[in-house]
């Protein structure tokens, strides 16, 4: 077995389900706690069970437990045929146990053996703890008390016939086929969660939430080259959302920029000012700033701004929120943790101030005096499903400058303008990233001049942030699926128009 890491397998008897377990951990530096995952047999009845057990003593520091039931549906039309109807059903429990600094990790889709799915949990960690003991680990306190609540949306989309969802989604389809496109693709999906956090400091908590959304992409070629366009819509809402959004319009505009892409020429590559547009710059605060900022990988010395809380890394102009209570997809009342959602101010006017936070990650970073965990309660914890909770983002954001974006055009005077993101890949380590927008402009003598394809932004983050020269007025939300650690999770991301004066523009390929 190689140092810092371990694995060994296990089986409990888990009622009258025998039930594997992994039990994994890491002796790094950074990171005391342990986790392991319990996969029990078949769903069996489907009610909560309380977590303070009648007559039975607890025997671990502290647990909760998370249950989620709900559905998903998602439809998919691949060049105007039915690629993809699915619908899932969602019903399960995630439950940990502390002892010392261990955690048992226990997850279950039998929601009538809760009571014997914790006492799988206890005694993972306090046999884990026995085996290799831990510092101890303390969870940051509760300031405020979170409280229930029930989703209210327009239209249930469960209600809408599935006939009427894909007569939807073909119009989308057609709309984006205009003259000159190759190839299509539409997906739409709705998903209801309903869930219950209970600990045992007597939390006892629900909410349920509706997210519905689509995306279209349309793919264009002449022969030797293809070029896309993308748009899409997702939102904490019901059907109401294509009331909001003209996701007719939406497709042609997709289909006109794959077209218009053909056409278009590559930059000349190097170092020059050039202005983002609010769904590229919102990308990288969200990928280069966002994830430096939580605080796990601080703890484990895997992001670029471990150390520097109350130090200047961004320009002055420049403040970031990361806050859950806003109208976003990545919204939510409270966290994996139960803790009442709040915003964040990561950045104000250029001053590191804050890092995302579990109710560990705070309590360890508020003892060693080095952090900004303070306020106390993390209240970023986050979760795919019943996985286990990490700090993660919700929706992340650079507020308003007083710029209008012909005010920012006129400034930048010649460089390029990018717009739109096509992924890209950042080192929150080493802070570095390279991201490709959708496409960009020329901008010669302050006016936007030639489409450019296939362009790239590169550099470095914390030399980025200070190049922040001018911030618009003009904040804009995009929004998607945030991947880590194996999870996803529902976020948005936003900005309005910024000016770098200078930063790596290049080719994609």
């Amino acid at each position: 077995m190689a140092p810092g890491q371990g694995l060994c397998e296990c089986y409990f008897n888990h009622g009258r389900t025998m039930v594997g377990v992994t039990l994994q951990w890491r002796y790094g530096s950074h990171r005391d706690a342990v986790n392991f995952r319990v996969d029990p047999g078949p769903a069996c009845a489907q009610r909560f069970m309380r977590t303070q057990r009648s007559g039975t003593v607890m025997h671990c520091d502290f647990h909760d437990i998370r249950t989620i039931s709900g559905y998903s549906t998602s439809i998919v039309i691949d060049n105007g045929k039915i690629e993809e109807i699915a619908s899932n059903l969602l019903s399960g429990a995630g439950i940990r146990a502390l002892t010392g600094g261990s955690w048992g990790f226990v997850t279950t889709d039998d929601l009538s053996g809760i009571n014997s799915a914790l006492t799988s949990a206890e005694e993972l960690s306090a046999s884990i703890n026995r085996m290799v003991p831990r510092e101890k680990v303390t969870l940051a306190p509760i300031q405020d008390k979170a409280v229930s609540m029930r989703a209210s949306v327009k239209e249930n989309p469960g209600d809408i016939p599935i006939e009427e969802k894909i007569e939807l989604i073909r119009d989308i389809e057609q709309h984006a086929r205009v003259d000159g496109v190759t190839s299509t693709t539409v997906m739409y999906s709705e998903s209801y969660a309903k869930i219950r956090y209970q600990n045992s400091e007597g939390i006892d908590l629900e909410h349920d939430t509706f997210r519905t959304g689509f995306a279209v992409t349309a793919v264009a070629s002449d022969g030797t080259t293809y070029q896309s366009g993308r748009k899409s819509r997702f939102g904490v809402c019901g059907y109401e959302l294509f009331k909001k959004h003209d996701a007719l319009a939406l497709a042609e505009v997709a289909g006109t920029t794959a077209i218009r892409l053909l056409s278009a020429r590559q930059p000349e590559g190097g170092a020059m000012p050039c202005v983002l547009d609010p769904e590229l710059a919102g990308v990288f605060i969200h990928e280069a700033v966002g994830h430096a900022a939580e605080a796990d990988l601080v703890l484990e010395d895997s992001s670029i701004l471990a150390g520097k809380i109350d130090s200047t890394i961004a320009a002055p102009g420049v403040t970031v929120y990361d806050d859950p209570t806003m109208d976003g997809y990545g919204q939510y009342p409270f966290d994996a943790e139960g803790v009442p959602a709040k915003r964040t101010t990561l950045i104000d006017r250029g001053v590191l101030c804050s890092y995302l936070h579990s109710r560990e990650t705070a309590g360890k970073l508020g003892e060693s005096g080095n952090g900004d965990a303070s306020e106390g309660g993390g209240g970023n914890a986050r979760a795919q499903g019943c996985a286990i909770p990490i700090p993660r983002m919700s929706n992340t954001f650079i507020a308003n400058g007083d710029m209008k974006f012909e005010e920012i055009i006129e400034e930048l005077k010649n460089g390029v303008y990018l717009k739109g993101s096509r992924g890209g890949q950042v080192n929150t380590g080493e802070g570095i990233f390279q991201f490709n927008a959708e496409l960009g402009f020329v901008v010669r003598d302050g006016e936007i001049c030639e489409m450019l394809r296939d362009v790239s932004l590169s550099g470095q983050t914390l030399e980025i942030l200070k190049n922040i020269t001018a911030v618009g007025n003009d904040l804009e939300f995009n929004s998607g699926w945030c991947g880590k650690s194996g999870q996803t999770v529902p976020v948005s991301d936003g900005s309005p128009h910024i000016l770098v004066s200078s930063a790596v523009v290049g080719g994609s390929g």
